[in-house]
């Protein structure tokens, strides 16, 4: 019987997951794609397994997880020995710090609009140098940044 595997060149593979060649380079590099096999003249090839990988690989990424929780994810999905507890309980350390994160961007909207509710109700249409913008920024927050 004749198996037919389907080879994919480095930027077919970047095409086929949304990634640019660079990425895969780098994520070879530090070792989170395997080293891809090479023609004679040096040409990186890749299969569908790499393809598999690279787009579990760049899920997470675009979910924010960082290169280490990407690695150990990794090893987690090949795994048959580690409880999937590890998994759930890396996601969720990850959704409490998105959620923490979302507290701070929130902090942070509303002090950017009440500076520029500021300026459009007091000095919107005057000098630059007479905005209250510049005024409400050299004041010390009152809690963190945005508080």
């Amino acid at each position: 019987m004749n198996v037919h595997i389907r080879v994919f060149t480095i930027g077919a593979l970047a095409k086929a997951t949304g990634t640019s060649t660079p990425t895969i380079r780098y994520y070879e590099e530090i070792g989170l794609l395997p080293p891809a096999s090479r023609t004679a003249s040096g040409q990186r090839n890749y299969d569908e397994s790499d393809i598999g990988r690279l787009t579990f690989i760049k899920q997470c990424r675009d979910f924010g997880f960082s290169i280490e929780q990407v690695r150990v994810l990794l090893d987690l999905s090949i795994s048959s020995e580690r409880d999937c507890v590890e998994t759930r309980d890396i996601a969720q350390a990850h959704l409490d710090e998105v959620r923490a994160r979302m507290v701070e961007l929130r902090a942070l909207e509303t002090r950017l609009q009440g500076f520029v509710t500021r300026c459009n109700d007091a000095c919107a249409g005057g000098p630059g140098s007479d905005c209250l913008i510049f005024k409400d920024m050299v004041a010390p927050p009152t809690k963190g940044c945005c508080g």
